[in-house]
């Protein structure tokens, strides 16, 4: 889809695109071939996708799945889906953070930036084989961060816990309408079981999120200022005189296990 035939689109439906909304459309439909084909698809599964748009990846999507469930929120753009695709797609209508979304296998999105973080955190509570997914290139680059680097963060580490995360390719922002002013990835999210245990899971991803909170500061003295731990510490603690950004992971799990255990 061109640039000439959004605008005539969105002329005709009453849809202005806006930075708030993150409406930037693609007009690469290699691009979106390319995602599709990422997802690997199965003739029984059901693909989930979070803002349709205008149908770029949705038209592409209903051939080879069993079932294409589509999550938006715009009043224009769920009038030209209903419009271009009737009862081919189930159309939920409502905001993807805030609505409970039905079972499926595979999931799909060119993500609005402003809601990438939240949106991916709950992805990851949600059970399916594979996402593909277009965020803005700084984004994939945090998720896909190995400790000691720049990019490493609260998100990093909860992705590496959950999913196999690799950035697939980079798309430069000229193929987006209207152009955005950073270019996207596209990243492969594959959930796995957790590639190391902690004693304590819901404990452990609270750990992870007051460290970075904190990041500049030394593990020790975070534990103490948000009362993980007494003025005088913890006997044995490992890597208290480190700060975050410089623990993988598993070090962060031997951190959890080991605040843990001192409670017992």
């Amino acid at each position: 889809m061109n640039p000439s035939e959004i605008k005539l689109i969105l002329g005709q439906y009453g849809i202005s695109p806006t930075k708030a909304k993150g409406q930037n459309f693609l007009v690469d439909d290699r691009v979106a071939e390319r995602e599709v084909e990422y997802l690997g698809i199965e003739p029984s599964d059901v693909v989930m996708e979070i803002g349709p748009g205008l149908g770029v990846l949705t038209q592409l999507l209903m051939p080879k799945a069993s079932k294409v469930e589509c999550i938006e929120l715009d009043k224009g753009t769920i009038a030209y889906l209903k419009e271009r695709f009737g009862d081919e797609i189930d159309l939920i209508e409502g905001d993807a953070l805030e609505l409970e979304w039905p079972k499926f296998d595979r999931f799909i999105s060119n993500l609005p930036y402003s809601i990438s973080s939240p949106l991916i955190f709950k992805l990851l509570d949600n059970e399916f084989k594979r996402g593909v997914i277009m965020v803005q290139k700084e984004f994939a680059e945090r998720m896909a961060a190995k400790a000691g680097s720049d990019d490493y963060s609260r998100l990093s580490v909860n992705t590496y816990y959950r999913a196999k995360c690799e950035i697939l390719e980079h798309v430069p922002r000229s193929r987006f309408w209207p152009q955005p002013e950073v270019d996207s990835s596209v990243v492969l999210l594959e959930p796995r079981p957790a590639p190391f245990q902690v004693l304590n899971e819901r404990f452990y991803l609270t750990l992870v999120n007051l460290l970075f909170q904190h990041r500049r500061k030394k593990i020790s003295t975070i534990l103490k200022i948000t009362g993980q731990a007494t003025k005088e510490g913890i006997p044995g603690l490992p890597y208290g005189d480190l700060r975050v950004e410089t623990l993988t992971p598993e070090q962060i799990g031997e951190l959890a296990d080991a605040i843990v255990s001192s409670r017992k």
